[in-house]
């Protein structure tokens, strides 16, 4: 099954995450790996370019972040790009999944008396519109604001014996209003929710990530609920938890050992960061595109012990239930089969030349 990059005559590795420009951005190992240099090292003497979606390409190759179409492309990055991505066809398989807590916030205005899950009922909770480009497109997964929003507001309720129906959701937002004409006041791209909740429309609304605490700072508001805090994990399924890895099938038929090169590195990273919290936030603020406190908010309680991909079966169960999630609420084209997406190997193999690593080094 495995072959070698010479053989494979394969002239690039693109990869993504989730990163920054004023639209948002998240912790990863992917990430890491990429500001420490190590993937840049490991694939220096292959005559490979590796090659980042978000700093070295154009718009016409982009979208791959969101269809998964390139068949020499590692994705790390939001599920709702990459559930939606396989149920419209990308030949694409799951080969890790990460979980990072990472501010998931219930936001309100200082004067409300919104402190506890159950005490959402009956009020009116901020839902962004669906942006006109993603109708048009059928990309619906790419209104990651609202779909977030949407399942941010669920699980807060079920914590609680509630659901849906005991509120009121009020759309937010204009539907052509991509991002803030000022990028340093997107917040990652939650503005339209942060601006309607300070005017007064909406009761609260949901959040997460470092961009979105300064956005909170910035409007005065504080957070209602802090759904990191909630008592089960499934309370907090979202696009980001658990983020997925995936990969083209094509890479993995004929371009094995190089995948398994670029997951040691990774795990490297991750391995690299358990004892750097503060390079680790440094590096967060360019992922993020937000300030030191914001990074500081939104990322707690030794997020930086966990960033290493798994595919344990508490995490796997865990995404199964977003993928239900998005089935329920329509947002695929069509079902999958969920168990046959996942492949395992590669990550095994790397997990076993990162050990192989540590046992050298002790």
């Amino acid at each position: 099954m495995s072959t070698t990059h010479k053989d494979s005559k394969l002239d690039s590795i693109w990869y993504t995450r989730c990163a920054g420009g004023g639209r948002g951005g998240v912790p990863t190992a992917f990430g890491i790996a990429h500001h420490l240099g190590y993937l840049q090292e490991e694939f220096k003497n292959d005559g490979l370019k590796l090659l980042s979606l978000q700093e070295d390409a154009g718009p016409e190759l982009r979208h791959n972040h969101y269809d998964h179409q390139l068949p020499n492309l590692i994705r790390e990055g939001g599920n709702l790009f990459s559930i939606p991505a396989k149920a419209q066809g990308a030949n694409t398989r799951l080969i890790g999944l990460t979980w990072i807590d990472e501010a998931q916030s219930i936001l309100v205005r200082p004067d409300s008396d919104i402190r506890t899950p159950a005490q959402l009922k009956g009020r009116r909770l901020g839902l962004p519109v669906y942006r006109s480009a993603d109708i048009a497109e059928n990309r619906r997964g790419r209104t990651i604001t609202r779909l977030s929003s949407l399942h941010g507001f669920k699980g807060a309720l079920a914590s609680a014996n509630l659901t849906l129906d005991d509120v009121t959701l009020v759309e937010v937002g204009e539907p052509n209003a991509d991002t803030h004409p000022d990028v340093k006041l997107n917040f990652g791209g939650w503005w339209q929710s942060l601006e309607a909740l300070a005017s007064g429309k909406v009761d609260a609304i949901y959040v997460k990530g470092a961009a979105a605490q300064d956005g909170a700072r910035h409007h005065g508001l504080r957070v209602g609920i802090d759904l990191d805090k909630l008592p089960s994990k499934r309370f907090r399924v979202n696009n980001g938890t658990p983020r997925p890895v995936t990969v083209h099938q094509d890479f993995l038929d004929n371009h094995y050992d190089l995948l398994v090169r670029f997951l040691h590195q990774t795990l490297r990273a991750a391995d690299w960061a358990k004892t750097n919290l503060k390079g680790v936030h440094q590096f967060l603020q360019a992922e993020t595109a937000a300030s030191a406190d914001g990074v500081a908010a939104a990322y707690r309680d030794g997020f930086h012990l966990s960033l290493a991909p798994d595919l344990s079966d508490e995490r796997v169960e865990l995404f199964r239930q977003q993928k239900t999630f998005l089935l329920n609420h329509q947002i695929l084209d069509r079902d999958f089969d969920f168990d046959q997406w996942i492949d395992r190997r590669p990550l095994e193999d790397a997990v076993k030349r990162l050990q192989g690593d540590l046992r050298a080094a002790a």
